[in-house]
């Protein structure tokens, strides 16, 4: 099968969506079962948003016409609110908490919506802002991408980001 960026994407999109059904099917019992999952989600989600905002959108955005660029800009809305307040809103609540189970539902409903417009917008605009050669080259280089330092250091800056909001707020 050729190499196709989009379908990776689409590949992780469904390795997230089942990363957080586990996480629902979870009680407060699970406090290590959850921390695991949570720790996954971040391993899967991270370096996937990371490298859409440094070369997937940017590269998107030089070719999209007014419906394409609403449609970036909203992408790139809904990166921030998971990485700047939804995420680490999360990792504040304790894994045995339904505070815990609340908040990664809310986390696991925003990345299902984003996936889903995603593959339903973007992603088909993509097709035709890009030729198969091209989304395939994309492919090869996230995939030398997540092995880079760069990766490594987007990974742990992004682990390190103190929640925006106070805890119990």
């Amino acid at each position: 099968m050729a190499r196709d960026i989009l379908k990776t994407l689409k590949s992780e999109h469904d390795e997230l969506r089942k990363l957080f059904k586990d996480m629902e099917d979870t009680t407060d019992r699970a406090k290590k079962t959850r921390a695991e999952l949570l720790a996954e989600i971040e391993a899967g989600l991270i370096p996937h948003a990371k490298w859409e905002e440094l070369v997937l959108y940017p590269a998107f955005k030089a070719r999209a016409d007014r419906d394409g660029l609403k449609t970036h800009a909203e992408a790139v809305q809904e990166h921030r609110a998971v990485e700047l307040t939804v995420l680490p809103d999360l990792k504040t609540k304790p894994t045995d908490s339904v505070e815990f189970a609340g908040s990664a539902k809310v986390l696991g409903e925003f990345v299902d919506h984003h996936a889903t417009e995603e593959e339903n917008t973007m992603f088909k605009m993509a097709r035709k802002l890009f030729s198969a050669d091209e989304l395939a080259e994309f492919d090869a280089q996230y995939e030398q991408w997540k092995a880079t330092p760069q990766a490594a250091k987007e990974m742990k800056n992004a682990l390190s980001q103190p929640s925006p909001v106070a805890v119990g707020a």
